[in-house]
């Protein structure tokens, strides 16, 4: 708006001036190398004005030529970086589509429009890659890597990284991802890879710095990550007692049980190395602290293995100081019925026993119920259906694998089924597929309706009964 006011302005100005210059004639004459020129002062205006028009066609006609050059390179630079990341676009397509033969067509054709960035060897790469030149893909990836500018060295770097990885080089692998990770430490792909493979190559101690970093930089959760560092540091407790470090071992394993407490292989580890070093009320006190977070039958293990010794009474006052900490677990009633059972204190074991009875009950307070009835009573009929109830109730629980489902004693950090880390965990491992739910192969039995077989409870006491009878007609038989 205030452009136009003012363009009509000056078109008003200069009609104005041309108007009085109009209405006063008057006469200009000039001398020049022997010519006289005379003329009205409106031609003069007149001349002088198209002499100007002139200059600046001429000017602008000269201007335009002499950058001619320069802006067709231009626009003819602007077409091939088009038409080649045309190209690339399609050859990343090509390559998601597996159609190696175009992917190849298309990145030596992105290759020579754009003067080999980057993305251009990464597709080389890519292209070589899935028509399985393993070896021509490398030398893009080392061509990447070998490059200043960041980005296109860690896209080398993880190339080469993916490929020492598939070949199995381990070592390598964790060579490449740790420059990776230092170039580009905010990568929340690679760091996890560098984790991983440290754990692979048992460097606990890297990957617990590297757990670290993670922590720090947001790429875990405060909590998993004081869980993963404290299964770290009790991995180098481990190593550390193979050197004979017993001192530094104590003092890993002690900080793997601070950082997370109620973590069950820390605590007893700790409790056995302070028992070794003739630490034994550090090691009951350690003891105590767990179950205070995590009751567990383990701990009770570590109890009994300190309590050697000693007589069933002071036993079983040290098991249920124990389980004074917490009180109504579960756990501190099997405990106590445990020892009430070595010390022939049967009114308390049952009681115990009969505290934590569920519908149905666990195996193992049916095994402790088929004891006290055996060793109390010598009820051989009871003890023995509480032995049948235990062995159609669901297993014990155990260190079952998340992953896999592999079920172990002890815990240990890695899976050696399927290599996952920190995968086990204490809870019931799934029920074996029972032999009545499997396909009949052969036989007559082929049309026997499922519904048929009989109940696995009846069965099993079915089975149970007849070996009974035919054991007491052995016996008699014997005597």
């Amino acid at each position: 708006m205030v452009r136009s006011i003012l363009f009509l302005a000056a078109l008003a100005f200069f009609i104005w001036g041309a108007v009085w210059i109009a209405d006063k004639p008057s006469q200009v004459s000039i001398d020049w190398i022997g010519y006289k020129i005379e003329t009205s002062i409106g031609f003069l205006f007149a001349a002088i004005f198209g002499l100007a028009v002139m200059l600046a066609i001429v000017f602008r006609v000269w201007a335009i030529l002499r950058s001619s050059p320069r802006r067709f390179g231009r626009a003819r630079r602007e077409w091939r970086r088009r038409r080649g990341y045309k190209a690339l676009t399609q050859g990343m397509v090509a390559v998601a589509a597996g159609d190696a033969p175009e992917a190849r067509r298309l990145a030596q054709r992105a290759e020579t429009l754009l003067a080999d960035p980057p993305m251009t060897m990464l597709l080389s790469a890519q292209a070589a890659q899935l028509s399985g030149d393993e070896k021509a893909a490398g030398k893009f990836f080392e061509a990447l890597s070998e490059r200043r500018d960041t980005d296109a060295k860690y896209l080398g770097l993880h190339g080469k990284l993916k490929q020492a990885m598939q070949a199995g080089d381990k070592e390598s692998a964790l060579q490449l991802a740790e420059k990776a990770s230092d170039l580009k430490p905010k990568t929340d792909s690679v760091t996890t890879t560098l984790l991983d493979l440290q754990i692979q190559n048992g460097n606990w101690a890297e990957a617990e710095e590297t757990v670290r970093k993670m922590i720090k930089s947001k790429h875990v959760a405060a909590e998993p990550g004081r869980r993963q560092r404290a299964v770290l540091l009790y991995q180098q407790s481990l190593e550390l007692e193979k050197e004979g470090k017993l001192g530094d071992a104590q003092q890993m394993a002690q900080k793997a049980n601070n950082m997370t407490p109620g973590f069950v292989p820390a605590a007893t580890r700790v409790a056995r190395l302070l028992a070794g070093a003739g630490k034994r009320r550090k090691s009951v006190s350690v003891i105590e602290e767990a179950w205070v977070a995590n009751p567990h039958p383990h701990l009770v293990d570590v109890l009994d293995e300190l309590g050697a010794g000693t007589g069933a009474t002071e036993h079983i006052a040290a098991v249920e100081r124990l389980a004074g900490y917490n009180r109504d677990h579960e756990e501190s009633h099997l405990a106590i019925a445990k020892a009430a059972l070595a010390a022939k204190m049967w009114n308390e074991a049952r009681e115990h026993l009969e505290a934590v009875s569920a519908d149905p009950p666990s195996a193992r307070v049916c095994r402790h119920m088929a004891e006290l009835e055996e060793m109390q009573n010598g009820d051989l009929e009871a003890s023995r259906q509480w032995l049948v109830k235990a062995s159609l109730g669901d297993p014990d629980q155990s260190w079952t694998c998340d992953h896999c489902g592999q079920v172990l004693a002890d815990w240990v950090a890695v899976c050696e089924k399927c290599g996952h880390f920190d995968s086990y965990q204490w809870r019931v491992p799934a029920r074996v597929t029972q032999l009545s739910t499997l396909p009949i192969l052969s036989g007559e039995e082929d049309t026997a309706p499922l519904a048929a077989t009989k109940p696995p409870d009846e069965a099993d006491a079915e089975f149970l009964a007849e070996g009974e009878a035919n054991g007491e007609g052995e016996g008699d038989g014997r005597s």
